[in-house]
């Protein structure tokens, strides 16, 4: 995928979200929104190990940027497997803190999951929190028979199939190796 990938802008009730690929002067954006959406360096951290790591694809670390053009929220998706099968892994998801709940981290999610598509992949996970992912299509993982290695609360794993009705397959997810899972 080329850096041009765009989708139109998604509304929300206090914006409008130019969402894009990140861009090489993106990056210390990036890491600023990481940063301050978690409030700590681990997850900021995390992006810039992924950025060296096989499992980086070109074209799936996206922003949502403000009317003037800049990056105030960020959605990553890199890959991982479920036993064999590719997939990906939606991690982290961020958002300037005066951003947060207008929408910019759902445009951002929705247009990295439409570009995974348009790359002919298939299946995607996320770890996170139960009442909000489900919006984009995410089921509990534990329901196709989709587990860790690790404990976590079933209903915060999640996957979905990016084509309706292809049947996720079953098996342990293995993430990246920054993720240290």
């Amino acid at each position: 995928m080329n850096d041009d990938f765009s989708v139109s802008p998604a509304r929300s009730a206090s914006a409008d979200w130019a969402v894009r690929v990140e861009t090489p002067t993106d990056v210390p954006e990036v890491q600023r929104i990481v940063r301050a959406a978690f409030d700590r360096p681990d997850e900021a951290d995390l992006v810039e190990a992924l950025r060296g790591d096989p499992a980086w694809i070109d074209g799936l670390s996206l922003v949502a940027a403000d009317s003037g053009g800049r990056p105030v929220g960020h959605a990553l998706l890199t890959r991982c497997h479920i036993d064999a099968v590719p997939a990906l892994c939606l991690a982290p998801c961020s958002v300037l803190p005066e951003y947060q709940r207008t929408g910019a981290g759902s445009a951002a999610i929705r247009a990295a999951l439409e570009a995974a598509a348009s790359l002919g992949e298939r299946y995607v996970t996320v770890l996170g929190h139960p009442e909000y992912y489900p919006r984009f299509g995410f089921g509990r993982a534990s329901e196709y028979g989709v587990g860790l290695t690790i404990e976590v609360p079933d209903e915060a794993l999640m996957v979905m199939a990016l084509r309706p009705g292809d049947p996720v397959p079953p098996g342990t997810i293995r993430y990246a190796a920054p993720f240290g899972i």
